[in-house]
């Protein structure tokens, strides 16, 4: 289906739509362009809106999902631009008996793998031009409350064997982080 510009709402048209990079869809509004909604009542078992799979049997690489956000114009006050939100609510009624995250990154190893390279749960990536012009609250990673409450307490809740005790050791290095504007230091040390 090629639409080039769509003024109403694009759910009126049902299913999944897409454009290429040289024939996008283009809307005037503000609107989902595609969207799923269903509700499930399973006793057990894991239900899933969507489930993507992609297995590499070659050599080359990719991704299983990519997306990817790109602002051109001049955001509006109090906007907020995303790549990518997600979000998990519990509803009044709603209880929690295992764990519930918004977000899980789970990196996996089959047993006597050696996979080598560089790997990781999460990488964080910065892409900053030659001459780009940063604000003093540019940081790898923001924490919020959002809600009306208080918000979370813990920054991190780590295994015990993530922190080991160890024997003090002088600082040798800080790291820089912004409290409410005001830029504090952890401190750590290059021996333990």
């Amino acid at each position: 289906m090629a639409i080039t510009t769509f003024s109403g709402p694009v759910s009126s048209l049902n299913g999944f739509i897409g454009g290429t990079a040289t024939d996008p869809i283009t809307v005037t509004t503000a609107q989902n362009i595609n969207q799923s909604y269903a509700t499930t009542s399973a006793a057990s078992g894991d239900t899933r809106l969507s489930y993507n799979r992609l297995t590499f049997a070659g050599a080359g690489a990719g991704e299983t999902l990519r997306v990817f956000s790109v602002v051109t114009a001049a955001q509006g006050a109090g906007q907020t631009t995303n790549g990518s939100h997600v979000s998990l609510s519990v509803n009044t009624g709603g209880t929690i008996s295992g764990a519930a995250n918004a977000l899980r990154a789970t990196l996996g190893l089959a047993a006597s793998v050696t996979p080598g390279g560089t790997i990781a749960a999460i990488q964080a990536d910065s892409d900053v031009g030659a001459g780009a012009t940063l604000p003093a609250t540019a940081a790898w990673i923001r924490f919020t409350n959002s809600g009306a409450g208080t918000g979370l307490s813990n920054l991190f809740n780590l295994p015990a064997a993530m922190v080991p005790v160890k024997s003090a050791a002088a600082v040798t290095h800080t790291i820089k982080i912004i409290v409410d504007g005001t830029p504090y230091y952890l401190m750590v040390s290059n021996a333990q």
